[in-house]
């Protein structure tokens, strides 16, 4: 049995728009805009044997707020080319354009806003899409034509300058990963490869107010998995040879990658694994350097999705992030290698050492702060205890990182919850003066809520009962509706 196909885990078959919806308590007069989430919705039938959660398709779901109404939700399909042929949609919705890399893969993973664009992101050099404010799919996304060949599911978002900052991994790109910022204007300013060892999973990356940091771990791109899927059986030895021989070290043309990558996604089958032989180990890079800038340290073996912040101390770099012991060694369906916990690693510039420490034992995953506070010194993190294969908990996580405590909300037995997102009441409020946003999933009568939190206290604030299931998916964010 798959676990990423049944419980809240399972795909919704049904495109939804409700208005009017039903709210309990009082939703705060100053959340004008939307709450998005995205996340793995297969519109196929997909094989249990080899189906990856990540390679479902993308599904992003909404709701609208505005003077204490909650005005509509939406859940939609992205329309990749997949999903287009499969719903018989208007050809509008995908006008084409070049694709690399798993280019059939519909943007499954977070979605954001930029420069008043909606923008549905996935990474691997994947299609990302711009979505209309009422979640349909206006088309492909490469900023303008300034970036091709992917993006990433984690840009982050300068809080001084309004850019947009984000390292992006593609199997095609030889043993390189490419750091772009993205200008107030929508266009790639700046883009330089970054030499790595070989062709890692990046799914993340950090940003201090002086350094960008790469976490170059032991996921890599595993070619078996890709000659068994794409291989007649008499070749697939000197196939696997010749293609070991290169992934990592070579850049692929795109018609090759193109053709592996979208016979993976046919079956949905992930082409990454946990790599004994790889080394774990982070760069850390003035942010106006370049590749011979970069000075590299090794860190005990583990993989990292989700940094939580990073910040600069004097002459160390502070990186708290979700650290998982391994990564699709024995489970190659989803996340499923041993409890995440919140640990802390201290790289002094100085002396060339990393400390690592534990903050705290939860096993928690899909860690969030205060925005305003990405890059620099932060007192407050919030993440949902997970279960095993990230199955959603009942449970937030508060971390006060100053007072070195963690407190816990517990939501009841038949709840399940994701990530949580932290909205200011105000832009000039303090760290923690706001609310928290996420859906909430209730097993006793299968639908979800989009439930509100006072950030201090973990107090509910308001619920916004939907009238639909959200399945267990990744990230999301709250989009004002005017941007700052």
């Amino acid at each position: 049995m798959n676990q990423y196909l049944s419980g809240n885990f399972a795909p919704v078959s049904v495109e939804h728009t409700a208005t009017e919806l039903t709210v309990t308590g009082t939703i705060p007069e100053h959340l004008d805009g939307r709450y998005l989430r995205n996340g793995p919705n297969p519109i196929h039938e997909v094989d249990p044997a080899a189906y990856h959660w990540f390679m479902g398709d993308g599904m992003v779901h909404g709701v609208r707020l505005r003077g204490g109404r909650a005005e509509w939700y939406r859940n939609r399909w992205v329309r990749s080319p997949i999903v287009t042929d499969a719903l018989g949609a208007a050809a509008a919705y995908y006008p084409g354009g070049t694709q690399v890399g798993l280019g059939g893969l519909g943007a499954n993973t977070n979605v954001i806003s930029h420069r008043g664009r909606t923008m549905a992101l996935i990474e691997g050099g994947s299609t990302n899409y711009e979505l209309t404010d009422e979640l349909d799919t206006i088309g492909p996304c490469d900023f303008d034509g300034t970036l091709r060949g992917g993006y990433t599911a984690h840009p982050k978002r300068d809080p001084d300058t309004g850019e947009l900052h984000a390292v992006s991994y593609f199997f095609g790109r030889g043993n390189c990963v490419q750091y772009s910022i993205i200008d107030t204007e929508g266009k790639a300013r700046r883009t330089i490869d970054i030499e790595v060892t070989g062709a890692p999973m990046m799914h993340d990356f950090s940003l201090t107010e002086h350094h960008v940091v790469f976490y170059d771990l032991p996921v890599t791109f595993d070619s078996r998995q890709v000659v068994e899927e794409t291989v007649p059986y008499g070749l697939r030895k000197p196939a696997q040879l010749l293609l070991s021989a290169l992934i990592g070290c070579v850049k692929i043309p795109d018609p090759i990658s193109a053709m592996a990558s979208n016979r993976l996604r046919a079956n949905a089958i992930l082409p990454y694994s946990w790599n004994r032989n790889y080394p774990a180990r982070i760069g850390v890079m003035p942010r106006e350097g370049n590749n011979a800038d970069v000075r590299w340290f090794d860190v005990e073996p583990c993989f990292v999705f989700h940094p939580m912040n990073a910040y600069d101390d004097g002459n160390s770099v502070v990186l708290d992030v979700i650290r998982h012991p391994t990564m699709f060694d024995t489970n190659l369906h989803g996340p499923s290698e041993g409890p995440p916990t919140l640990d802390r690693w201290t790289i002094n510039l100085a002396s060339g050492t990393v400390r690592e420490e534990r903050i705290d034992d939860h096993a928690q995953e899909f860690p969030r702060i205060d925005e305003r506070r990405v890059g620099k010194n932060h007192r407050f993190g919030y993440a949902p205890r997970v279960g095993q294969g990230l199955k959603q908990g009942a449970a937030l996580l508060k971390h006060d990182l100053r007072r070195g405590r963690t407190i816990t909300r517990e939501f009841g037995p038949g709840s399940e919850i994701g990530e949580f997102v932290f909205e200011p009441r105000s832009p000039g409020a303090d760290e923690d003066d706001g609310v928290l946003m996420g859906y909430v999933y209730n097993r006793s009568d299968a639908l979800s809520n989009l439930t509100i939190l006072d950030a201090e206290t973990l107090d509910t604030v308001a619920t916004v009962q939907l009238p639909a299931r959200v399945p267990a998916g990744f990230h999301g964010n709250w989009l004002p509706a005017t941007e700052t």
